[in-house]
């Protein structure tokens, strides 16, 4: 699990792909203290597993299912990604939780500046939208971020001066892809609400067709 606090940006040494998998070799500098072989490294708000350290790099294997969600495979030599070693269960949980799964790539519509801080508004790819609330939690290539406004075409953050010196993001352009990864209790709560099946209290599966309406009834009749 991770926290969507950028620990630091790293440079990509190299990317190789065959198909669609391969292996990546990042340089960084903080992300490898006390990192071992088999640790994980949010890349981008990617969750890779470390594979081979050596000086100041670190190696992961990259996977068909990696490169089809994110924007990893328009990697270049000498990109700039936002790190972020797995959470420690004695550190600060300064940001939300974020798991290191990407959803999707969303692409980004516009950059405007508001006194100190940058707006960025973003499209998400299709059905991510309905997961992304305002004044909610998303990470975007790995940052974590508030919705500040949504409406039907997209969303959109604003990116104060610190995240902005930190992380990638306002290195970034309109047209550019983002990693996007919603909030995992939205998408919790989704699947229970909207999937049809309910369980009761014994863990016994039942049907329980709700088309959204929910009801204080059916809520205790499902344990909670």
């Amino acid at each position: 699990m991770f926290t969507g606090i950028i620990e630091e940006t790293g440079v990509v040494e190299r990317l190789e792909l065959r198909g669609s998998s391969g292996r990546i070799r990042i340089r960084a500098s903080k992300v490898l203290e006390e990192t071992r072989i088999g640790d994980s490294i949010a890349v981008n708000g990617i969750c890779l597993t470390v594979t081979d350290l050596a000086g100041n790099s670190f190696e992961a294997d990259v996977m068909a299912e990696t490169v089809r969600r994110s924007s990893l495979g328009s990697l270049g030599n000498h990109d700039r990604v936002n790190l972020e070693r797995a959470m420690r269960a004695d550190s600060r949980f300064g940001g939300h939780i974020v798991t290191g799964h990407i959803d999707g790539c969303g692409v980004i519509r516009s950059m405007k500046r508001e006194e100190n801080a940058i707006w960025v508004r973003i499209v998400p790819p299709e059905g991510l939208l309905r997961g992304i609330v305002e004044k909610g939690s998303i990470a975007i290539d790995g940052i974590s971020l508030t919705v500040a406004e949504v409406d039907e075409n997209g969303f959109a953050v604003s990116v104060i001066p610190h995240t902005g010196e930190e992380t990638t993001l306002l290195g970034k352009k309109a047209g550019d892809p983002v990693n996007l990864e919603t909030d995992i209790l939205g998408k919790y709560v989704e699947k229970l609400l909207f999937s049809g099946v309910a369980r009761d209290n014994k863990g016994t599966e039942a049907a329980s067709e709700t088309d959204g309406n929910i009801t204080l009834e059916f809520l205790q009749e499902n344990g909670f």
